[in-house]
């Protein structure tokens, strides 16, 4: 059983993925750490505060965001998580699309890989994954950050979404990553409008049966832009109100910026509405 599987089956409750970002421009500024000593007390303080997982990226995928060259990328995400690893005793994901990150993360620590191109970005990822015998996150996204909120269109969000996630698992599966290791994630604002989110967040549940844990990742989107009119520091309300019913609705993790607040919010939710 991958840490993922492992830790949801212990806890008991829905994960709380927190997010370390080692890059300058990460569209909430709090979760900028751009040095490895600033990553490490981030990742401290968010163990100390309940974090089940910590989630290390090098790369802003953020819409409109560009490419970062994959030697910046290496020389963010390893040193932060070799040193990250060397204090906290918390698994540690690698945010990236790149199986030469992923590979050197794992080597230096890490033990699940967030995938935002579910493995099409990198023809290698997939082998890099299983040779590690790793977990892997497998998102699904619409276009690339750079051009994906331009125009994103669907029939069936629902229906496309599942349907793309379940045929990325069985390509994982096919290049030899076990069933227990892989997590799906509709991949909320990545090309989407706040129409699309809203459908695939009331899917949570149904998303949640396909057979594989489910992460949900909001915490303080653009879809709060849209639907509250809200700026980036205000959406905690809002980010923690979709935590909570992801909670009810089975999602194994929610990946976010605040542990400590979105913990009590997992947890009321749990209490008053036990699975």
């Amino acid at each position: 059983m991958g840490p993922i599987r492992d830790r949801f089956a212990q806890a008991g409750r829905p994960l709380v993925m927190g997010v370390v970002n080692v890059t300058p421009d990460s569209f909430y500024a709090d979760s900028r750490a751009p040095e490895a000593e600033d990553a490490v007390r981030r990742a401290r303080r968010m163990a100390e505060q309940g974090a089940d997982v910590l989630d290390v990226g090098g790369e802003s995928t953020r819409p409109g965001a560009d490419p970062v060259p994959e030697r910046d990328e290496l020389e963010r995400v390893v040193p932060a998580v070799e040193a990250i690893d060397d204090v906290v005793d918390v698994p540690i994901s690698v945010d990236t699309r790149r199986a030469a990150v992923a590979d050197r993360a794992l080597e230096a620590g890490a033990a699940i890989v967030n995938d935002v191109s579910a493995g099409r970005d990198d023809e290698r990822m997939f082998d890099v994954v299983a040779d590690h015998g790793a977990d892997i996150v497998l998102m699904h996204r619409q276009g690339t950050p750079d051009v994906m909120q331009a125009d994103p269109s669907y029939e069936n969000v629902r229906a496309e979404v599942a349907a793309f996630l379940l045929e990325r698992a069985e390509a994982a599966r096919a290049a030899g990553i076990e069933r227990d290791a892989i997590t799906l994630d509709p991949g909320i604002g990545f090309g989407k409008r706040l129409a699309h989110n809203l459908e695939l967040l009331r899917a949570t549940s149904s998303l949640a049966g396909l057979g594989y844990p489910l992460l949900v990742g909001v915490s303080r989107k653009s879809m709060f832009a849209d639907l509250l009119d809200r700026e980036v520091d205000e959406r905690l309300p809002g980010s923690l109100a979709v935590a909570t019913l992801a909670a009810r609705d089975g999602a194994a993790i929610v990946r976010v910026h605040d542990v400590p607040e979105t913990l009590d919010a997992v947890r009321t939710a749990e209490a008053l509405d036990p699975r």
